[in-house]
């Protein structure tokens, strides 16, 4: 299919690059599409230069009508949003109706949100694709992507690291987990994965830095809820006091991956992929 052909694309952009990067690919591509902003999470100036429209999160009924209106017939979510209060939310009745019914539902952890809001996008007639799958680029393998790799302690770390966030996964509480010295700093919970860093950084120890383990929970909603690092969290962790990242291969959303192992080089961090789990 040539790529003026395929289906105009809806981007509905939270915070961050990654709507920038999707929409400049269209741009490439020579595809159609229909920017989104959502009011309070994504910021305008990173879409400089691009025609968009700013939408509330709560505006469900709106949303939905752009979409149709702009005839698309794909849709992706892009960068981070903080699940708002329900005043800050202020839902119309067609988001105040999805809540009621998400309501109902026994399991209310964060992937099953995920998962209902791609439901209630397909049956809005929408195909909901995963932001790798439009970025096009390469999963990371397993090992190291940059020059330097975990030393002994680090390595203790690391395997730490990865049974307690497969735990909290399990769970759906969150992606990462923050492990220095075989001491557990910080778990993900809803602050998100730069205030666990920033949190952890005020609790980070003498000696070699804390590490960062973010992997893909098990039950997890990739299309809506990609695990993704780029060089804003290299920068984050970096001026933490981190010693290292740990990711998931072949499932982890890397955003620009040559910019974000070149800051990782850069601030002296190793960054590591590791196998999926069984």
């Amino acid at each position: 299919m040539a790529a003026t052909d395929r289906p105009k694309l809806g981007i509905i952009a939270g915070a961050g690059l990654l709507p920038r990067r999707i929409a400049d690919r269209c741009l490439a591509e020579q595809r159609g599409f229909q920017l989104l902003l959502l009011e309070g999470h994504a910021d305008p100036a990173l879409h400089s230069g691009l025609p968009f429209r700013t939408v509330r999160l709560g505006a469900a009924g709106e949303i939905f009508d752009l979409l149709h209106q702009a005839g698309c017939r794909e849709v992706v979510f892009a960068g981070k949003v903080e699940r708002p209060s329900w005043r800050e939310l202020r839902p119309d009745w067609r988001a105040a109706k999805f809540l009621a019914d998400f309501a109902f539902k026994a399991d209310k952890g964060d992937n099953a949100l995920m998962a209902a809001i791609v439901a209630a996008y397909e049956a809005e007639g929408f195909k909901v694709r995963a932001p790798a799958e439009l970025l096009d680029e390469e999963r990371p393998a397993p090992g190291p992507l940059g020059r330097l790799s975990p030393a002994a302690q680090q390595s203790d770390d690391v395997t730490l690291g990865i049974t307690v966030a497969r735990a909290i996964g399990r769970l759906d509480i969150g992606h990462a987990v923050v492990v220095q010295g075989g001491l557990v700093l910080g778990v993900e919970a809803a602050e998100g994965t730069d205030a666990l860093i920033e949190r952890c950084g005020h609790l980070r120890r003498g000696g070699t830095g804390p590490v960062l383990v973010k992997l893909r929970k098990p039950q997890q909603e990739i299309r809506a809820d990609p695990p993704a690092i780029g060089p804003a969290t290299i920068a984050r962790a970096a001026a933490a006091g981190f010693s290292g990242i740990v990711i998931e291969a072949d499932s982890t959303l890397v955003i620009d991956p040559d910019a974000t192992v070149a800051a990782a080089d850069s601030a002296g961090l190793f960054l590591l992929a590791v196998e999926a789990a069984e």
